[in-house]
């Protein structure tokens, strides 16, 4: 018996992708498998977009909603899980359908990993205390003694990187900067993947983004980012810095109004799909591409399907 092709299906936000992923589940008994870096969090179902209830209920889903906004999730932990889950759909002979706009996690899963070894819990426990008590500058100053060209390719700014950067060099001995010069890991070879490339036009993608983020304060999108504040979680962690948090926090705690702070979290949307398709179009190869955002389009699941 075949084992079954890893479909992935790429793109930027709100162009229909988790539609596509849930279309070809139910017709090719397929678990959808999450790759979007926000969608792991359960505290912002909303405002990540995630999958409605009902629509999980027609077909397996897998990590969405995994981790507390407490948790930093990250691309090594994520690529070991959803590993986990593709063996396991294939081993039951059902379809592993990847679905996600973060490019990163899409192409480790293609391209391989790095050989770093994993961190341990006490670093990052470590990192972390050091940037709490004496400020990301101080920890990136760190980094350009250690290690100048990871240092120099990174924002001051760049909270994630930053800390990886560092927790990897206390773990290991070793710079980033050396381990990726460090030949990849393959998991799975070129030939047992499907890429699916959704590109909308931009003032499609843009007015998609706008409507939906009005459908997310309808559903409770503010509400939700009341309920991290009530937490006093760091504005560091990567929930959130998902897109309409801090600016949707800005109208809760008086510094800016509800109009302004829905107009920026549009703008800053529009920004973010601009910036996955550009990536997207530079470093992903796709074998089927939907030049416009998806809803329902039989003809070119069929297409997808003859190759399957």
């Amino acid at each position: 018996m075949q084992t079954p092709k890893i479909i992935i299906i790429a793109g930027p936000t709100a162009s229909g992708k988790s539609s596509l992923a849930l279309t070809l589940a139910k017709d090719l008994n397929g678990i959808v498998i999450n790759a979007d870096s926000m969608q792991v969090y359960r505290d912002i179902p909303i405002l990540s977009a995630c999958p409605s209830q009902q629509d999980m209920k027609q077909a397996p889903h897998k990590l969405y909603g995994i981790y507390d906004a407490s948790i930093r999730g990250n691309m090594v932990d994520w690529f070991n899980l959803a590993k986990e889950e593709i063996n396991n759909a294939r081993t039951s002979q059902q379809t592993p359908i990847i679905v996600g706009g973060t490019g990163m996690y899409i192409e480790t899963l293609e391209k391989g990993t790095t050989p770093i070894p994993e961190t341990p819990t006490e670093i990052r426990q470590e990192i972390s205390e050091y940037v709490k008590n004496n400020g990301l500058a101080a920890l990136y100053q760190e980094l350009s003694v250690v290690d100048q060209e990871t240092a120099a390719r990174l924002s001051p700014n760049d909270t994630t990187r930053i800390r990886r950067a560092m927790e990897v060099y206390k773990h290991t001995k070793k710079t980033m900067s050396y381990w990726q010069q460090v030949p990849l890991k393959k998991t799975f070879s070129a030939k047992e993947f499907v890429r699916i490339y959704i590109n909308p036009p931009r003032d499609i993608l843009d007015t998609n983004a706008r409507t939906r983020f009005d459908i997310m304060l309808k559903q409770g999108a503010i509400e939700e980012v009341q309920t991290l504040i009530n937490r006093n979680l760091s504005d560091s962690l990567p929930a959130m810095r998902a897109l309409g948090v801090q600016e949707l926090k800005s109208y809760l705690v008086g510094t800016t109004s509800l109009e302004e702070a829905v107009e920026l979290a549009k703008l800053h949307t529009r920004q973010y799909a601009k910036r996955q398709s550009t990536w997207f179009n530079n470093r992903f190869n796709p074998n089927f591409r939907y030049d416009n955002c998806y809803k329902e389009d039989k003809n070119f699941v069929d297409d997808i399907k003859k190759v399957l």
